[in-house]
């Protein structure tokens, strides 16, 4: 779920849930996260578009919702595709960048702090998940949206490369505003860590109870969104997720379920779940603009912790997809097409 700017007003808790009783009523189908906690409020946040550009955290990947809400979620989307074209930018191919913020390997087999290189080299679940997305039946998902000429978006995710940043890494409860991670970016992209690519998602992966946005675990689990940066004296566009470590809040940002590949890497299997929303929303709704419903729902928002079906894996978890070679469990996406729906394949 992306956030139309940073560093702007924060929404008041009461002025949201007045905000939710109002759109109550809406006929469109959209799902409606609900804001995470350890203790999951049943009062659901709506994310807000505003006209004068003024939210912050305005699209969010919110927490895991109750049983109850799942199952009005699951009628509220039972009719029409109710998802529109806005006339803003998609990405025709997906290319991820992915920075780890840390003093220390985030996830188990990732890259060595201070090292740069192809995602190829990325030898955590993150990076198998990452590159067995492109050409899945599961991303073919997204070929269902078009961008303002009727092109449809491809099937294709490129791991590009990663950062293993430990440069002022943030520890313990550090909380880190937007305007730091785009300093950090900036750095990299200056000092010839990272190469700078208009159709990148740069993916800010933290550790542990790392505050990233200033909201981790209350407000969202996730979220994607764009900075303007400075390539060669020339302003640019640069689209970024905080991807902060959901382990720390399972209550609210992880399935609940038991992990795909079991005592493996258990941070890196829930992470994956948010990582692919922000992915598949930020191809699909770059820049807050583009693909989203009456409510301002994007397409992963529209069936977030939803999955499908499911199997019990040999290492004793839940999945629902295999890629790369490796069992994860991931929520469903928006299919774009017929009468829409949540779906894990196309």
């Amino acid at each position: 779920m992306s956030r139309i700017t940073p560093m702007a007003r924060r929404t008041a808790s009461a002025a949201a849930a007045a905000l939710a009783l109002t759109l109550g009523g809406c006929s469109d189908s959209a799902s409606n996260p609900v804001a995470p906690s350890t203790q999951l409020s049943p009062t659901r946040i709506a994310p807000e578009r505003s006209s004068d550009n003024d939210v912050e955290h305005g699209h969010v990947m919110h927490g895991r919702p109750t049983q109850l809400e799942a199952f009005r979620n699951a009628a509220a989307r039972s009719s029409g595709t109710g998802i529109f074209f806005h006339g803003g930018t998609v990405l025709l191919t997906t290319n991820v960048a992915n920075i780890y913020w840390a003093s220390a390997p985030i996830f188990v087999g990732g890259p060595t702090p201070g090292s740069t290189g192809s995602g190829a080299a990325d030898g955590s679940l993150i990076g198998t998940f990452l590159r067995g997305l492109t050409g899945s039946p599961y991303f073919n998902i997204n070929t269902t949206y078009t961008n303002a000429a009727g092109t449809h978006i491809s099937n294709t995710v490129n791991y590009t490369q990663y950062y293993a940043n430990n440069t002022n890494a943030p520890t313990g409860t550090a909380n880190v505003t937007d305007a730091q991670m785009v300093a950090m970016l900036q750095a990299a992209f200056d000092g010839g860590k990272l190469t700078y690519d208009p159709n990148t998602l740069y993916s800010i992966f933290t550790a542990g109870a790392v505050n990233l946005g200033g909201g981790f675990g209350t407000q969202y689990c996730a979220y994607h969104t764009h900075a303007t940066v400075t390539i060669g004296g020339v302003a640019r566009t640069a689209y970024y997720a905080a991807m902060p470590y959901n382990g720390a809040y399972p209550a609210a940002c992880t399935s609940g379920l038991a992990p795909a590949n079991g005592s493996y890497d258990t941070g890196a299997d829930f992470e994956v779940n948010t990582f692919v929303h922000e992915i598949e929303e930020t191809t699909t709704d770059a820049m807050g603009n583009a693909w989203y419903d009456n409510r301002g729902y994007e397409n992963g928002d529209k069936c977030a912790w939803t999955w499908g079906t499911t199997y019990t894996t040999a290492a004793g978890g839940k999945a629902n997809v295999n890629l790369g070679g490796k069992d994860f469990l991931i929520q469903q996406n928006w299919k774009n097409s017929g009468t829409g729906g949540c779906a894990l394949h196309l």
